[in-house]
């Protein structure tokens, strides 16, 4: 029997439930949530955002997904807060590509105070261009969630990853508490919050479910939710992790949909692996944000001209831009220049 709809129940989604939904058969799964999807939003729209380590490396979380953990040997050197020129200059490339929001992340467990000015500076700069902030900086105390809403700090990004069942196989540094205890902090500052996990690191389907079902209980809703497609990384614990089936993918974009009818639902990591064909199911199962760019922090994405072709192709159109073809046709945003070598470390 098919899963009851009531989208606005949120409280209604259990694990249990929401595992109904990712069994249904893809056409009827994908249908429901176009559906929902048309109820909120524009059907063909989707919204562009940037992403850009300011902060690369030597994180001391052992999230076995990471390449950026100091626990991993991936070959990848730890670098200082970038300058806040840098940071703008990258912003500045991101706007001119089509980026409506900029989001920032730095590999720390949590940030010191003293790192804080540094970042209320880069906040404040981006926000002056005319963009949306978001920031990922790992774990935030009350004081300095304020500090981030007082530099005109739009979102903070703090994804739960999996579900409080699996996430002891991959984490052991956090716990799901003092996750869900930032994004406590995060909403009391008054910011919004972008929360999401990832897919394909052995978890189970119950998994999935019990994950979504933290997302959708979550009051309210994250106004961002974020789905990453593990990018198996060589040197980290997950580098051989078992192949992800793409419908599977797809489900969990539909049912994220569902459950989470106001929420953009963002195609993340993983993405350029998935092909064309995949993603156009995911559009069509209510996904209506990406990361734009080449980069996301340290792995890579699809190419921004390869991402307007689609976007041609599927008449699709970047949030507040008429056409596909009025996606500005500007270099990537690409990380502008990196700092020398002798700064890093």
């Amino acid at each position: 029997m098919e899963p009851e709809l009531n989208h606005e129940m949120t409280q209604t989604w259990t694990p249990e439930r929401i595992e109904t939904l990712l069994a249904l058969p893809l056409p009827e799964l994908i249908w429901q949530a176009q559906q929902v999807h048309r109820q909120h939003f524009d059907p063909t729209e989707v919204q562009l955002s940037s992403l850009l380590s300011i902060k690369t490396g030597g994180c001391a979380e052992d999230c076995g997904y990471c390449p950026q953990s100091a626990h991993h040997d991936t070959g990848l050197a730890a670098g200082k807060l970038m300058d806040v020129d840098l940071v703008l200059a990258n912003a500045r490339a991101a706007k001119d590509a089509g980026a409506g929001r900029f989001c920032m992340g730095a590999a720390w467990r949590e940030p010191k105070d003293r790192d804080l000015d540094k970042v209320a500076e880069i906040v404040a700069g981006v926000k002056a261009l005319g963009l949306e902030t978001c920031m990922t900086l790992g774990m935030l105390d009350r004081a300095q969630a304020q500090r981030l809403a007082d530099a005109g700090l739009d979102f903070y990004n703090h994804n739960l990853d999996t579900s409080p069942e699996f996430y002891g196989e991959i984490i052991s540094t956090r716990t799901y508490q003092e996750r869900l205890d930032t994004l406590d902090a995060v909403r009391d500052a008054g910011l919004q919050v972008c929360c999401g996990g990832i897919v394909g690191m052995g978890e189970s389907r119950r998994d999935r479910a019990a994950l979504l079902a933290q997302l959708a209980a979550l009051s309210p809703q994250p106004e961002s939710v974020p789905i990453n497609a593990l990018v198996r990384v060589a040197g980290t614990p997950l580098e051989h992790a078992p192949d992800l089936d793409p419908f599977e993918f797809v489900r969990v974009v539909a049912a994220a949909r569902i459950c989470l009818p106001k929420s953009r639902v963002r195609l993340s990591a993983g993405r350029r692996e998935l092909g064309d064909g995949v993603q156009a199911l995911c559009f069509l199962a209510g996904a209506n944000s990406i990361f734009y760019g080449d980069t996301l922090l340290v792995t890579g994405n699809a190419e921004v001209d390869a991402d307007r072709a689609l976007f041609a192709r599927l008449g699709l159109h970047a949030d507040g831009v008429a056409s596909p073809e009025a996606v500005p046709a500007a270099a990537a945003p690409r990380v502008v220049a990196l700092q020398p070598a002798a700064e890093r470390g």
